[in-house]
């Protein structure tokens, strides 16, 4: 139960720093880009908690502690809905300009107006018509009111000039690449965090080693720090030849295998028998190579592994389309089960986990798929060289096309993800 408990703990924490970090990319850039950001959430579902900021932005946290979401004005992000003869309360300032209108049940203001909806413009006239006692009224609204929805979200309204359409193309473009590229940065960041951890970055150029407790060498007499310099009279000099000449010497024995090590300490050379152990039907002597302990040899380091990391994830994406197998992927249930493995492992594998997994959002976000950020992206490229936007109803059916391929891959992902878990 208790591990149960830390693996869902785990999951919503990796989880929520992914989608978070993402989503702070978009926030971020959409406002450099002139576009407003009606609201910045933390979770999914009933809002717990919701302030707006000096910059317009409502920011909520809501019931249900995964993923989050950013809501840019303008279409295909988000619009303001108000039915016909619905009742808002309207807040007046002195010179009688609308600055809130709330659709809630709360009454957030006693000197509030209230009045029948029967038509307004929050775009370019900036203003609300309906009935207020017997009278038809038309009241102007300011370029910053708020609009306090029915479940009692209060965000900005969004006129024109702040919409995600009217911002540059290249701004556009920026605000769709910023989530992924957040991914990309706090991954690389994270495999940093990794390799300053574990005290330093492998450095496999030199046949400097560590040597493992009750290894085969341990048991030898070799320590950490030893260079060895042959394998049954081979020379070495660096990692990767000492890999080869243990494979060589041990690939054609059936019997237990003896390799002559020689090695070098404090100036001093001596020669060692040792027996290698069995692992699942390869033999080791129990060593890996030494670490580069430098401050700036830990951050390259981090940043190689994260380099590896990404085209190693970009080579499996390859292969998956040229051999499409759902065993090679996995939905939420998957990343759960990998989150729980880690927290079982500890802090340096729960960390591995943050860093692979945000590579990965970054790269699915960037496929043009129109609903996912490469879509968007996708779609301001065309924009670009046809120097003129699409239309509105091609980016939406677009858009829908992607909606629909995203669910049944969802739909169909989770199915297998089910299926394997559980039977």
């Amino acid at each position: 139960m208790q591990s149960t408990i830390l693996g869902i703990v785990t999951f919503i924490i990796v989880f929520g720093i992914l989608v978070v970090i993402h989503e702070y990319g978009h926030l971020y850039f959409a406002k450099k880009a002139g576009i407003l950001v009606r609201e910045f959430s933390i979770g999914m579902g009933p809002k717990i908690f919701a302030h707006i900021g000096k910059d317009g932005t409502a920011y909520t946290i809501r019931i249900l502690p995964i993923g989050g979401y950013v809501r840019m004005a303008g279409w295909g992000e988000d619009t303001t809905e108000i039915k016909t003869g619905q009742v808002a309360n309207l807040t007046l300032n002195e010179a009688g300009i609308v600055t809130r209108i709330n659709l809630s049940k709360r009454y957030l203001n006693r000197s509030s107006l209230p009045m029948n909806v029967t038509s307004f413009d929050f775009e370019d006239k900036l203003e609300i018509s309906g009935l207020v006692l017997t009278e038809n009224k038309t009241y102007q609204v300011d370029h910053d009111a708020t609009i306090v929805e029915e479940d009692g979200t209060e965000v900005r309204i969004a006129p024109l000039d702040v919409q995600y359409q009217n911002a540059s193309v290249w701004g556009r473009m920026m605000t769709n690449f910023a989530g992924p590229l957040n991914n990309f940065i706090l991954g690389a960041l994270a495999f940093v965090l990794l390799v300053f951890m574990q005290g330093g970055v492998e450095n496999t150029s030199t046949n400097v080693i560590r040597v493992s407790a009750e290894s085969a060498v341990a048991a030898a007499g070799l320590e950490s720090g030893d260079a060895i310099t042959q394998i049954n009279g081979t020379e070495i000099t660096n990692w990767e030849e000492l890999k080869q000449s243990v494979s060589a010497a041990t690939e054609t024995i059936d019997e237990k295998p003896q390799l002559q090590i020689t090695y070098e300490r404090d100036g001093q050379t001596k020669t060692v028998m040792v027996t290698p152990k069995e692992t699942n039907g390869n033999y080791q002597i129990g060593v890996s190579p030494s670490l580069k302990t430098g401050f700036w040899d830990k951050v390259v380091g981090g940043l190689q592994w994260a380099w590896e990391s990404l085209f190693m994830i970009l080579n499996a994406l390859k292969n998956l389309i040229l051999r499409p197998s759902l065993d090679q992927v996995g939905g939420p249930i998957a990343i759960f089960q990998v989150s729980s493995e880690a927290a079982q492992n500890g802090l340096t594998s729960v960390i591995y986990i943050l860093a692979a997994l945000s590579m990965n959002v970054g790269i699915v976000n960037l496929l043009p798929i129109p609903v996912l950020d490469g879509g968007k992206i996708l779609i301001n490229i065309i924009e670009v060289i046809r120097r003129k936007p699409l239309k509105k109803e091609i980016e939406d059916g677009m858009t829908m096309v992607g909606v629909v391929i995203m669910v049944v891959l969802m739909l169909v992902v989770t199915w297998n993800d089910i299926m394997r878990a559980f039977f």
